[in-house]
């Protein structure tokens, strides 16, 4: 099938996947064993069984979505495995691989939901959970501390109201929890000024540092670049589809340091021997989406996508996290 046909396929899907078709066209021909690790709606997935993969493991820690998939996913017989995981261990569920793709965030699927508490619009419990497992966001809002709140909201939400929003937050609380999405919407709105016509929602990056947090995103995306080297053989694609700063920046200094790409600090510092590089980069910037793609899907606004070529290096040892500019939270116990 071609890859404007795998594209259609893939479309049926009640989620569009984002940035597909420069996907399978940079990685083409498709083929062998690939892993979803964010498969959602399954649109990747189908997209690239569609294209010429012998194999996709679709991989998730939603376990509704393989409900939603059981109306199409037989079509494909043991050419698609469901797995019901996190990325961060992808390397546990399959390994020389020829190719692996992640589309990081919430999808429109989980956000359309007003009882999985990711919307700020939709009143629904203050949940936020994708692997509707552990503590959820009513249980942060409800039992950090206020500079534990802070420095979640700044750091994982870049909200430079994070000690105002906290403050408020801490006090309303001590009469009544937080409960529900708009209950906490609500306050975020009265706290800060009022938005001009075409700014986001008061609410939007409070949303996004308590839903990361519950999740663990920074973490599951930092533990999920290594285990994509290790199980990617030599000649692997890596794609990964980031919609925001922090996430971008953690994949494109991931990618410099495993391709031997940084530049140096000090010109003038006398060369070191590099590592054999484990991937090289298939472009040097991110690729963006087209005026065509963002016509039929205005989610792919901010979505940037970066693809690297796996070599025949071995794996390298972990990367700190404060090397990739990952946000790192320290919580109390």
């Amino acid at each position: 099938m071609s890859v404007t046909d795998a594209s259609q396929a893939a479309s049926n899907s009640p989620h569009i996947p984002v940035l597909l078709r420069p996907i399978l066209d940079h990685c083409a021909p498709i083929s062998g064993a690939w892993l979803d690790g964010t498969f959602g709606a399954g649109g990747y997935s189908r997209a690239l069984l569609e294209a010429g993969a012998d194999r996709v493991y679709g991989v998730d820690r939603d376990p509704m979505v393989f409900d939603m998939a059981q109306s199409w996913a037989a079509d494909y017989g043991d050419r698609l495995h469901l797995v019901e995981g996190v990325f961060s261990k992808l390397d546990e569920y399959a390994s020389d691989l020829d190719g692996v793709v992640l589309d990081l965030g919430v999808s429109s699927m989980q956000l359309d939901q007003a009882d999985r508490g990711f919307s700020f619009i939709k009143d629904g419990p203050l949940d936020m959970r994708m692997s509707q497992s552990g503590p959820s966001a009513a249980d942060i809002v409800n039992t950090a501390d206020e500079a534990e709140l802070a420095n979640i909201l700044f750091l994982y939400g870049e909200e430079r109201a994070s000690r105002r929003i906290a403050r408020a937050i801490v006090k309303r609380r001590e009469a009544t929890p937080f409960d529900t999405t708009l209950d906490l919407a609500d306050l975020i709105e009265n706290v800060l000024p009022r938005t001009k016509p075409g700014q986001s929602h008061a609410a939007t990056r409070s949303f996004q540092a308590l839903r990361i947090a519950v999740n663990d995103e920074y973490g599951e995306l930092y533990r999920g670049l290594m285990a994509a080297e290790r199980a990617l053989k030599p000649g692997g694609q890596l794609a990964v589809v980031t919609f925001h700063s922090v996430e971008d920046r953690m994949v494109k200094r991931f990618l410099q340091m495993r391709s031997g790409s940084n530049a140096r600090a000090n010109r003038y510092a006398p060369d070191i021997e590099q590592a054999p590089a484990q991937f090289e980069l298939r472009s040097k910037k991110a690729i963006a989406p087209s005026e065509d793609e963002l016509a039929q899907n205005p989610r792919a606004r901010s979505a940037k996508l970066r693809i690297a070529q796996r070599t025949d290096a071995p794996a390298g040892d972990s990367i700190v996290e404060k090397d990739l500019g990952m946000p790192v939270l320290t919580r109390k116990r």
